[in-house]
């Protein structure tokens, strides 16, 4: 159902940079029940007007930004042995993690049996040292770790979303669907975003055209605009990963207003008891998500994302929020 009193509120003058879209403010549904246990319990948030890139950041953005800064990345250093007791030497070469497609069905218990952490894995190379960007300037840049898209947001001028923002921009205007653009996952047999057809992890049979990465903008937009939101590459937001029951926000009126996630310390891992290592929220799913065994590729999804860790399948976008 659309919000066309959200839609028609106006933006605060021009936009403050190439391809960005005005998201009005407003209230919607934040999580569902209906879904992942993280999701839950769906509450009303309300969040202000802010600006959004339309697209996620690509290969030939990073790239000018590592041209102009030197920047180099957390997969392109090695890793101190001081912060991972007991560590496998080998692991703590740079590297980043790569998903690695099995040639037959296996067990999918363990994400083991597909990921691996790959030296030479890092922007440039995203399947390893004897892979490049080379014909992938417009896809989404990946293997950048939390401190690497702090890095880029202060040098362009811009933030990373709260969860509540990027969700609600998200949505596109829409609510009680099930997905961006409405309740089919492939409207009439369209591919709607960038994700996996097929027998997870082993057979991708690419009915959306892409193996990995697609470029920025090769499905269609949601109702404000924006591209890849669902699909394609998660995308790092700024909250510290909690479960919604357990954050505690300010109320007005009510209703959680502009609503950031937990503290620091409660992002922990609790399986991971010997290394403590905060964890962000990461929004949107992925090349990888998929019916037979990821159904992440909906506004509400969640997961939670160590800030030292890159993947292949993981970007962002940026977005900024007017001056009070």
């Amino acid at each position: 159902m659309p919000l066309t009193s959200k839609t028609l509120a106006k933006p605060p003058g021009r936009p403050p940079g190439k391809d960005m879209v005005w998201i009005p403010g407003g209230s919607f549904l934040m999580g569902s029940d209906h879904h992942y246990a993280e999701e839950a319990p769906a509450h009303e948030v309300t969040v202000s007007g802010f600006w959004i890139d339309k697209y996620l950041v690509t290969n030939a953005q990073f790239q000018k930004f590592v041209k102009e800064t030197g920047y180099v990345t957390l997969a392109e250093q090695p890793a101190d042995p001081n912060d991972y007791p007991g560590a496998n030497p080998e692991l703590l070469q740079p590297s980043s993690c790569v998903f690695v497609k099995p040639d037959r069905p296996i067990d999918k218990g363990s994400h083991y049996n597909w990921w691996a952490y790959i030296p030479g894995a890092n922007w440039r190379h995203p399947e390893g040292s004897g892979s490049s960007i080379k014909g992938r300037e417009n896809h989404p840049v990946v293997h950048v770790a939390y401190e690497d898209v702090e890095a880029y947001a202060q040098w362009i001028g811009k933030e990373i979303p709260t969860e509540a923002e990027w969700e609600f921009a998200a949505w596109g205007g829409l609510e009680n669907s099930e997905f961006a653009w409405g309740d089919e996952l492939h409207p009439k047999g369209k591919m709607m975003a960038n994700t996996w057809q097929g027998e997870f992890p082993w057979q991708n049979l690419k009915t959306d055209g892409y193996e990995r990465t697609s470029p920025v903008g090769a499905f269609p937009a949601n109702g404000y605009g924006l591209f890849d939101i669902i699909g394609n590459t998660w995308e790092w937001t700024c909250d510290w990963y909690q479960e919604h029951r357990q954050i505690q926000q300010d109320t007005c009126c009510g209703k959680l207003v502009n609503p950031r996630g937990g503290d620091r310390e409660s992002s922990y891992d609790p399986q991971a008891s010997d290394i403590k290592i905060p964890r962000k929220v990461i929004k949107g799913g992925s090349f990888l998500c998929a019916p037979s065994y990821c159904r992440r590729y909906r506004p509400p999804a969640r997961m939670a994302e160590s800030i030292d860790t890159s993947t292949c399948h993981l970007g962002f976008r940026l977005i900024l929020r007017p001056s009070v």
